[in-house]
């Protein structure tokens, strides 16, 4: 027994030491394995890393890459990504502070890739219906951009790490710093990537920001002129990633009669009903502290008021001005009951998180270029329309405008601004009204370009009125400075309103807060009473902005009044009085270089007059009127209105030699006499009408016709040679370019420009559908104006447009498009028959008229000749 235990012991032993080692080998090597790094760590071993964090995410700059390690639960967040230009070696190329584009992002995590989405947003349904949240995920899903390989999840498995290098040093044109304008200038540029690096990085609660030096080679045109070609430019960007909003704020429905910015939608019926258009226009989120006082009337401070940040970099006697134009709109807040709603604050010097390119901040920026102007811009929730950044950016040479149109506009009237240098108390008064304007758009309001036209214009020459309401019921008007006062009207007004009345009552629209309200539907009830109660009335009628086709005379920009005419007139005198002084007023200018671009100026002003006048003539009022309430979505302009037009150009034009006054023209040396630049420029303009008379002419019960313009320019521009009297110079270079500008229309006769199938064709509709057809039923089916939206026709206005949605009235609104009007058009039958016309009076003429005047008529026979010949 004893003998068979002790081999026993000692095997158990030896087996115990044998296990004791097998241990302590493990243990030494699950160490080993523990001081092993893993994936997360190998990143970052032995390599030079600047890292920075916020409870948002951390970034990792790691020899010349970037890292985002992202926390998973911020994945599928939307956010948006968008460049700011930080510093730029050419500010015709790039405007520093400008944030030209933005993306509406996400980022989501698939196996083991981190896709970058763009955010679908237009399409909508009801989500709580789970066949359309079907419908909408197989249908309108975010189509994805770029994919990222996952490198590693942070030791706790919070996070994933993946490299976004490319996506800051590759040409993205949705994140491009290069806007596509920069002032009058068209920009192209194209980045070398190679030559591109990083810079700093930094991170907040809930934004980052990636500044990278980007050199691009960049060409800048001015209309087809380049302007430069091939130049390099070096940038700075900060790209500014920020969370958007988890807790959406309650947008606001649009109404076309009210002018904001918006953003479009589509809706998708759950009932198989018609796809319906609406949009929210773009407001900032501005809700009372408390509530309770709120309801009883008590003036109340935002949740969150707008703060805008003001660039040190300014003059010192323009930060003062630039402060009270944006603190002007407090006046319309505290109406609707929220006081100190909007804060300026100059660039703090004493924080170290304050940067003015990163998208948190809303500045105010000096842009040390020559560029005669001042923008805003806004970037917004795509999803809800809310105004989460702003931005106004003023040009070093706005104070040069503004002293022409002082001393153009107000100069007959006002002995202080008639210097080459305003006074500051003059300059100051004209910086805060255009900073005004500009704050405007950034609170969400688009341009009124029909508000100055609701006041009668000799209300412009009454102290009284012009004291309460100044130029224009609105600053969004480009209504300037009041060139109707006359040197006698001692007392009057000369600027804008502080905030008219209009201003106000946008204001009251877009921000006042519905606690009580359910649902945006019932809020838009309420808001589309309140534009009802204002139908019919001047005052607070929204004109949309016209581009290159100008339809409706009473919503142009740079006019006063209701009466282009008169307040032509009225301007013209002041003008003849400005150019008869000018040289008496301006010192100091031995050249004469400032004298003569304000003479260039003052000869664009004339133009302007006579233009505003122009567009009289096939002018057609458009409105945006619901039914049952006051007013016409579109009326012609009276025959007798146009008629008088024509006949006031025309003598405008010959009675214009006043423009070359000699005593100072002649200190400019050798040029053109700046009337016959503008005569043949109106006179182009004006044949150009021809479309736009004919389409008037189709919509009105008494229309100016074709054929009476075509006899009426005629007439008038040939009346010395119909009335047997001596013609002029000015005479001479009117009938010459009459019969040059006829050549064309007069080709087409016997043609099929204007046919039917043509016609059909421009709109991609059938010819039983087209133009006249559609007319006279008043109506387009949905399918034509799915193919009109696409040819960007979407607002023809006398055209009835689609249900109102949503309950609210209209759904938007955009530039005015020209209205293709081909197959109504004529005007070559015209201009033929005047023109046949024209040479059988030259042929009288040539023998009968006095002997200086018949070498001119021989030559315009012959032409005239010429021109019917090639028709044959």
């Amino acid at each position: 027994m004893r003998k068979w235990i002790i081999p026993n012991m000692v095997f158990i032993l030896l087996l115990s030491g044998f296990c004791s080692l097998g241990s302590e080998r493990k243990a030494k090597k699950n160490k080993q394995e523990e001081k092993r790094p893993g994936k997360y760590e190998q990143l970052f071993k032995g390599k030079t890393c600047t890292t920075v964090s916020s409870d948002f995410m951390t970034l990792h700059k790691v020899d010349g890459k970037l890292y985002f390690e992202m926390p998973l639960r911020v994945l599928g967040r939307e956010m948006l990504l968008a460049s700011t230009v930080a510093k730029t070696s050419n500010n015709m190329a790039a405007v520093c502070g400008s944030t030209p584009n933005a993306m509406h992002i996400r980022f989501v995590l698939e196996d083991s890739t981190v896709q970058l989405r763009t955010v679908a947003s237009t399409m909508t349904a009801n989500l709580e219906n789970e066949r359309m949240k079907q419908v909408m995920k197989q249908g309108y899903g975010d189509p994805i951009l770029f994919g990222y390989k996952v490198l590693a999840y942070t030791p706790d498995s919070s996070a994933v790490v993946f490299d976004v290098t490319s996506l800051f040093h590759t040409d993205i044109a949705q994140l491009s710093p290069l806007a596509k304008m920069t002032g009058r200038y068209d920009v192209q540029g194209h980045m070398k990537p190679a030559q591109s690096r990083l810079g700093e990085i930094k991170a907040f609660d809930d934004n980052v920001s990636i500044r990278s030096t980007l050199l691009y080679t960049v060409n800048v045109w001015y209309s087809i002129i380049p302007v430069l070609r091939q130049v390099a430019v070096t940038l700075e960007a900060n790209r500014t990633l920020m969370l958007l909003p988890e807790e959406k704020m309650h947008p606001r429905l649009s109404d076309s009669r009210v002018g904001t910015f918006l953003t479009d939608k589509r809706y998708i019926p759950e009932e198989g009903n018609d796809i319906r258009s609406y949009s929210y226009i773009h407001r900032w989120r501005v809700e009372p502290k408390d509530v309770e006082a709120y309801r009883q009337g008590v003036l109340t401070e935002p949740v969150k008021p707008i703060v805008m940040y003001v660039d040190t970099d300014f003059p010192e006697s323009w930060k003062e001005p630039i402060k009270k134009g944006i603190l002007r709109w407090n006046k319309a807040f505290e109406k609707i009951g929220f006081k100190n709603a909007i804060r300026v604050e100059d660039f703090p010097t004493d924080d170290p998180g304050f940067d003015p390119d990163n998208l948190k901040y809303s500045c105010v920026r000096y842009v040390p270029y020559t560029h005669e102007n001042a923008e805003a811009i806004v970037r917004v929730d795509p999803m809800t329309g809310e105004i989460l950044n702003a931005g106004i950016f003023v040009y070093n040479n706005v104070t040069w405008a503004l002293n022409n149109w002082r001393l153009l506009q107000t100069a007959q009237l006002d002995p202080s601004v008639r210097t080459k240098k305003m006074p500051d108390d003059i300059m100051s008064e004209s910086l805060e009204y255009v900073i005004a304007h500009e704050m405007g758009h950034c609170l969400g309001l688009m341009h009124n370009m029909a508000a100055s036209s609701a006041f009668p214009v000799d209300s412009l020459r009454s102290v009284s009125f012009t004291r309460k309401y100044g130029t224009t019921p609105s600053i969004m008007d480009y209504a300037r400075f009041n060139y109707v006062a006359q040197p006698g009207d001692k007392g009057v007004k000369l600027t804008p309103p502080d905030l008219g009345v209009y201003d106000e009552y946008v204001i009251k629209w877009m921000y006042t807060p519905f606690p009580d309200a359910s649902s945006v539907q019932e809020e838009a009830k309420i808001l589309e009473a309140w534009v009802d109660e204002k139908a019919g009335d001047p005052m607070y009628r929204y004109g949309r902005e016209q581009d290159r086709n100008r339809y409706d005379p009473s919503a142009l920009e740079e006019d006063l009044g209701d009466d282009a005419l008169k307040a032509g007139d009225y301007g013209i005198a002041n003008l003849k009085y400005i150019i008869e002084n000018i040289n008496d007023w301006i010192e100091e200018d031995v050249s004469a270089e400032h004298r003569k671009q304000l003479y260039s100026n003052l000869t664009k002003q004339y133009e302007r007059y006579l233009m505003n006048v122009l567009y009289n003539i096939g002018g057609i009022y458009l409105n945006q009127v619901k039914e049952g309430t006051p007013g016409e979505k579109f009326r012609p302009v009276p025959r007798e209105v146009q008629k008088a037009s024509v006949n006031w150009l025309l003598r405008q034009l010959r009675e214009g030699a006043w423009l070359d006054n000699r005593d100072l023209v002649d200190r400019f040396g050798l040029g053109i006499p700046a009337s016959w630049r503008v005569r043949t420029s109106v006179l182009n303009a004006l044949f150009n009408r021809a479309a736009c008379v004919t389409l008037s002419s189709h919509l009105s019960d008494d229309p100016y016709t074709m054929n009476e313009f075509a006899e009426d320019v005629y007439r008038g521009i040939w009346a010395s040679a119909l009335e047997g009297r001596a013609s002029t110079r000015t005479d001479r270079l009117m009938q010459r370019t009459w019969l040059s500008k006829s050549r064309m229309p007069v080709s087409y006769v016997g043609g099929n420009r204007f046919s039917l199938q043509s016609a059909a064709s421009a709109y991609a509709v059938t010819p039983e559908e087209s133009w006249v057809y559609n007319l006279e039923q008043g109506h387009l089916t949905e399918e034509i104006m799915e193919r009109l939206w696409e040819q960007g026709l979407e607002n023809i206005p006398h055209v009835r447009q689609p249900e109102a949605e949503w309950t609210n009235f209209g759904h938007g609104y955009g530039w005015q498009g020209e209205v293709n009007s081909k197959v109504l058009n004529n005007e070559d039958v015209y201009f033929y028959k005047m023109v046949r016309e024209c040479r059988d009076m030259l042929e009288k003429k040539v023998l009968t008229a006095p002997e200086e005047d018949r070498p001119h008529y021989r030559a315009m026979l012959l032409m005239a000749q010429k021109i019917l010949i090639e028709r044959k």
